[in-house]
């Protein structure tokens, strides 16, 4: 965890966003490179533009997805994916509404750097620890391929 910790503090003076440092901890768990994805997360930075959404959620979902969605109709959808979505976002909801009154940007940092130097970090380190545990209680290596593959059951 400390490495994780790290990485993310890393990332964060690099000038990556809460969707960027999640969609690139996914992409180095598994060892690959993925400009096009980090660069779509920039959309979902600052709750989109008006403090929506904490992108930690937003981002969160397309990770799971980068692991149990599809690209095209000659993959599947990873039997469990909707399942970890509904997981996430629930536990989102009720840990971020417990700690900062709401799962939106503007409730979690108001708009104050101050606030998001504070509490990001804890939050993207949270969001991808849940992930984690997420995707291996679904039998989801987390540094395995992506997109997910299963065995029946």
């Amino acid at each position: 965890m400390a490495d994780e910790s790290f990485r993310i503090a890393e990332l964060m003076l690099e000038g990556d966003t809460c969707g960027h440092i999640l969609a690139k901890l996914a992409l180095e768990a598994v060892g690959r490179d993925n400009p096009d994805l980090v660069r779509a997360m920039s959309g979902l930075a600052v709750g989109m533009g008006r403090g929506f959404n904490c992108g930690c959620l937003t981002g969160g979902c397309c990770v799971l997805g980068f692991y149990g969605g599809r690209a095209d109709e000659s993959e599947p959808v990873y039997p469990r994916f909707d399942v970890m979505i509904e997981e996430f976002s629930g536990w989102f909801e009720r840990a971020m509404t417990e700690k900062y009154g709401g799962i939106d940007c503007k409730d979690v940092i108001g708009f104050d750097t101050a606030l998001k130097a504070e509490r990001c970090p804890g939050v993207i380190l949270d969001s991808w620890l849940k992930i984690k545990e997420i995707l291996e209680k679904n039998r989801v290596n987390p540094g395995g391929p992506a997109p997910a593959r299963w065995e029946d059951d």
